[in-house]
């Protein structure tokens, strides 16, 4: 296979000689009917599959600080304070009588950013089923299964943002984009691409046909590869209300009660020239700042391990628009920090919420280790599905700070209300407009 370092100079010139990426709609996702992408269409080379390959871990990265930035301040992990753009503080928080713009750039960008990732797994899929280079089957299988099972991860997180809006699964031809799904449907039909490239993955062999970033490390592989596809569809599951099958997937994935909470594949960023830096890291104690909602930093035990995420400004505190906080967010804490696609913490937390209801017991000894292994005690509350369910819901929200969980949790439960009014005319919203380009 090609080195790393060569496949990253080639996708760049690629994608920015042939493709173009900088669009902000689907209409603007490269058309795949353009001549200078057609003959990879019809007949790619392996380095241009492998860069095709890459390219979905680049695309990956871009405008996934919005998304970041945008479902934390929704959920109330944290604000972002900026003279730049009063958006961040007036219309997401709902503060008198602003109101969403579908045209707004917390809405259009992290979504595009989503769906020119979803294009490019199509492409590669496309390309991959015409290719004439010297590929096995297997190596065949290889390529799309991943590029599925990435494709499902983005479209979720597009459907995070949309909810009841609904979301478009089926754009692999632009010229006759499929309808919008409902929330279920969508749900539906991500968990089935999910399925199909985890049963891909069983015949990928041994070895996948290209390479992964180091974000991807121990799990670059067809069989390492599919542990991750089926941490992903526990999620889905999770939000479909199929517990049972959450808990069928998480024992083919990379859960493990007693491993590291941070094991799992990560976004890659490099302070090396030409790389990708974390967007949603900020320098601390400055003007401009992602400060911890008061609320989550009240809401921290002491003697929690998760204090880390937050730190005290050395210049005191900090206001903005009638907002005042005194802790900046340093949960990434340099411009070199990996953002998780999925963490094993993340998927103990999923075993606690599947047990739920048919066995709390087992529920509560899993929330315990997230409690242990966090500088807590144990778990001293009810044994009951409304107790046990707070108490998931409590370490959810400390565990998963600052990854857009907090938001999609909340709803799920139907707790919305239950978030911080901030202001007195400020509002909690339950999902961003559709874009613009999509009405």
């Amino acid at each position: 296979m090609m080195q790393l370092k060569n496949i990253k100079l080639y996708l760049l010139a690629m994608l920015f000689a042939l493709a173009g990426w900088t669009g902000c709609t689907i209409d603007d996702v490269p058309d795949p009917n353009n001549p200078s992408l057609a003959p990879i269409l019809e007949d790619a080379t392996l380095n241009e599959l492998r860069a095709l390959a890459l390219g979905v871990e680049q695309l990956g990265r871009d405008e996934i600080g919005f998304y970041y930035d945008v479902t934390s301040i929704l959920g109330r992990d944290y604000w972002f304070f900026t003279s730049s753009d009063p958006r961040y503080t007036g219309e997401l928080l709902g503060k008198g009588s602003a109101v969403l713009d579908d045209a707004g750039f917390y809405g259009t960008r992290p979504y595009a950013g989503r769906y020119a990732n979803v294009k490019q797994c199509n492409i590669i899929i496309e390309a991959v089923a015409n290719s004439k280079a010297d590929l096995s089957a297997a190596e065949r299988l290889g390529f799309t299964a991943f590029a599925n099972t990435m494709k499902a991860y983005e479209l979720l997180l597009a459907l995070n943002l949309q909810y009841q809006n609904g979301i478009r699964t089926d754009v692999a031809d632009p010229d006759n984009l499929g309808a919008f799904q409902s929330y279920e449907n969508a749900l539906r039909d991500i968990n089935e691409l999910l399925e199909t490239a985890a049963n891909d993955l069983n015949n990928a062999g041994d070895e996948f046909a290209f390479s992964l970033s180091p974000g991807f490390a121990g799990f670059d592989t067809p069989a390492t590869f599919r542990q991750f596809t089926r941490a992903v569809q526990a999620r889905v599951a999770l939000y479909r209300n199929d517990k049972a099958s959450a808990l069928s997937h998480l024992n083919e994935s990379f859960f493990d009660l007693a491993g590291d909470f941070q094991m799992g594949p990560s976004r890659y960023y490099t302070t090396a020239g030409g790389e990708e830096l974390n967007p949603v890291f900020r320098t601390p104690d400055q003007s401009e700042a992602i400060v911890a909602h008061p609320d989550f930093v009240l809401s921290l035990d002491p003697a929690d391990a998760r204090n880390a995420k937050i730190a005290m400004r050395p210049s005191g505190a900090i206001s903005l628009d009638g907002l005042t906080g005194d802790h900046d967010v340093v949960l990434w804490n340099s411009q070199s920090t990996p953002i998780s696609y999925i963490s094993n913490e993340e998927l103990i937390l999923i075993y606690a919420e599947s047990n739920i209801g048919t066995n709390n017991t087992e529920a509560i000894s899993a929330l315990d280790v997230i409690r242990t292994g966090n500088g807590l005690g144990a778990y001293a509350g009810g044994s009951d599905d409304d107790s046990v369910t707070d108490e998931m819901l409590d370490q959810r929200r400390w565990s998963l700070f600052g990854q857009g969980h907090r938001w999609v949790d909340m709803r799920r439960y139907n707790r919305l209300d239950e978030l911080t009014i901030d202001r007195p005319d400020d509002d909690v919203w339950t999902q961003l407009p559709r874009p613009v380009s999509e009405n």
